[in-house]
């Protein structure tokens, strides 16, 4: 069985990671952009880290920014010239409420760069649904609740809102696509009981995946830990329980429910990842990473006014302004591969060949 989640696919870029550090001189384009084309959400999901006046994630989000159109497809245009393989989008708001994702996926499928979305599912029908399912790679839809009732209180959504979202799900699946359907269940201290039957009811309606993450609730690893230590034993029985009882071939669970100590703490003076994995917010700022994106001390500048080819190439500098062991304590999705490669780049070249 083939790894959706690898730490290790940057390695099949060699050339660009020979070409990250600064004594390298060279720039090479990203190999995957996280684009967030709207701050506009439909939902108002309480534990939303965008929303939350605790985390430092979408400090500085102006909520009604949006790419516009033109623009997008300029962005589109040029990630393909330069040779990004992947466009994955995402929130500030959620990106299937983009009033020009349409034209924005029709631009993408004149390309080869392949393309995905982390979405709350509700606006997956239509045209929308048809164009991901046909030429879109994944999508990945975030739940929390496990009906109606709990749906409104995590979401603040409309009555029938989880019924609508699996009914969406099931739907997409009959249009009988490439494009790979998975789930993120974010737990919390609420639904940490409800994890089978939620796992049962997304195989039931035919779903490729689920991911069980921990919700974030603090910028600090021991907080989040503290928070989770008493639902530990629990959650991992019925992720346990869930695999042996639902997992196939065609049914895969992940197991991403740990302690977030790896997410955390950050030993290392450059980030990596920010040159691999960039981010384009709806305010037209350049973020090294989707946990300091809507941060505007940690932008890397702006593409309000000229095209993110010039922008890229313009100076490495840029990329080693942020010292992680300093400015970047928060929650950090590419900790633990950002690790990986610096060990790999500081491997004594006089002792290489001794594998």
């Amino acid at each position: 069985m083939s790894l959706l989640y690898t730490k290790y696919k940057i390695f099949h870029y060699t050339d660009k990671i020979n070409s990250l550090p600064e004594t390298s001189n060279e720039i090479l384009a990203p190999i995957h952009v996280r684009i967030k084309p709207t701050n506009i959400c439909n939902h108002r999901c309480r534990y939303c880290a965008y929303r939350k006046d605790n985390l430092q994630l979408g400090q500085d989000m102006a909520i009604r920014d949006t790419i516009p159109c033109a623009k997008m497809l300029e962005i589109v245009d040029d990630l393909s010239e330069m040779g990004v393989k992947a466009i994955t989008f995402s929130g500030g708001g959620d990106p299937l409420c983009y009033p020009d994702i349409i034209p924005t996926l029709k631009r993408l499928m004149e390309t080869s760069i392949q393309f995905a979305t982390l979405t709350n599912g509700a606006r997956l029908q239509g045209e929308i649904a048809e164009l991901f399912a046909h030429y879109g790679t994944w999508i990945r839809i975030s739940m929390d609740g496990w009906d109606d009732a709990s749906y409104k209180y995590y979401r603040r959504a409309g009555a029938n809102e989880y019924s609508k979202i699996i009914n969406n799900m099931r739907e997409f699946k009959k249009l009988d696509g490439k494009c790979y359907l998975g789930v993120s269940l974010i737990i919390d201290n609420y639904n940490h009981d409800k994890i089978f039957d939620s796992i049962q009811r997304l195989s039931d309606i035919g779903v490729d995946s689920v991911k069980i993450s921990p919700c974030i609730i603090s910028n600090k690893g021991k907080e989040n830990n503290e928070y989770h230590k008493p639902l530990f034993k629990q959650v991992k029985r019925d992720i346990q329980r869930a695999r042996q009882k639902f997992e196939t071939q065609n049914f895969q669970i992940y197991d991403a429910y740990h302690e977030l100590d790896d997410k955390f703490n950050k030993p290392y003076e450059w980030c990596p990842y920010q040159q691999i994995l960039p981010v384009i917010g709806a305010d037209l700022n350049v973020y090294p990473c989707q946990d300091k994106a809507y941060n505007l001390k940690a932008s890397l500048g702006s593409i309000a006014q000229k095209r993110f080819t010039d922008f890229w190439f313009e100076k490495k500098k840029r990329f080693f302004y942020i010292k992680p062991s300093k400015e970047c304590s928060h929650h950090c999705v590419a900790n633990e591969k950002n690790q990986i490669i610096l060990e790999y780049l500081d491997a004594d070249k006089e002792h290489i060949c001794f594998v």
